[in-house]
C-alpha cells in the first residue's frame, strides 16, 4: 500500500553503521515509498565505489554528494538514506529540510564500533579511533539539523517502531493506517 505523506521525503541521518540503509529498506517496502541511498547513487553513477572516489579526495566525494542531495531533495514522498558526512555541509541540510524530515538514527558508538566493517568505509580505515573522532565531530551536528531522533540501540524493530510512530505524527497519518500497513508487509 502506498502512502501519500504530504509529499515530503523522508530523510535519514547518522554515523555510518548507524542503521540508515537497513531502517530506509523496511520503511520502503512498508509504506511503498521509493529509497535513495545517496551512497550507493553516487557510486552506481561514477561507476566506482567510496572508496575509490576517496582515493582522489574528499572534496570529490563531497561535491558528488551534494550534487545527489540537490537532485533527490526536489523530489517529493522518497525516502532519502544519506551518507554519515552529508550534516558537514550545511548546503547539504537546508536543500534536505526544503523538502523533507530530517531523522536522526543514533544508535550507540559501541554498538556500531562492534558491528562496522572498517575496511568497507574510507573514513574508518584508520579503525576506531578514527570512528571515535567522527562520533565526538558529527554528533551534535546530527542533533541540531534533526527534526527528531531515533535510538537505534536495541533491536531494529524497536526502532522502526519509534520511527513509525514519529512519521505517523509528522504527516498526520491515522495510526491504525500506518500499523496496518507495517504489519501486512512485515
Amino acid at each position: 500500500m502506498v502512502i501519500n505523506m504530504n509529499m515530503k521525503n523522508i530523510v535519514l541521518i547518522g554515523m555510518p553503521g548507524s542503521g540508515k540503509t537497513t531502517i530506509g529498506k523496511i520503511l520502503s517496502k512498508s509504506l511503498g515509498l521509493k529509497l535513495v541511498d545517496i551512497d550507493k547513487y553516487i557510486e552506481k553513477s561514477c561507476g566506482k565505489t567510496i572508496s575509490q572516489i576517496f582515493t582522489e579526495s574528499e572534496e570529490v566525494f563531497r561535491k558528488l554528494e551534494m550534487d545527489a542531495v540537490y537532485k533527490f531533495s526536489k523530489e517529493k514522498g522518497i525516502i532519502i538514506s544519506t551518507g554519515g558526512g552529508t550534516i558537514k555541509n550545511y548546503s547539504n541540510i537546508k536543500a534536505l529540510k526544503k523538502n523533507g524530515i530530517i531523522i536522526f538514527i543514533d544508535r550507540p558508538i559501541e554498538n556500531i564500533a562492534a558491528k562496522v566493517n572498517f575496511g568497507k568505509r574510507p573514513l574508518l580505515k584508520d579503525g576506531i579511533e578514527r570512528l571515535y573522532r567522527l562520533y565526538d565531530e558529527r554528533y551534535g551536528l546530527y542533533k541540531k539539523y534533526s527534526d527528531f531522533q531515533i535510538a537505534n540501540d536495541d533491536s531494529l524493530e524497536d526502532a522502526v517502531a519509534l520511527l513509525t510512530l514519529n512519521i505517523q505524527d509528522c504527516f498526520q497519518i491515522p495510526i491504525g493506517l500506518l500499523f496496518v500497513v507495517l504489519l501486512n508487509e512485515s
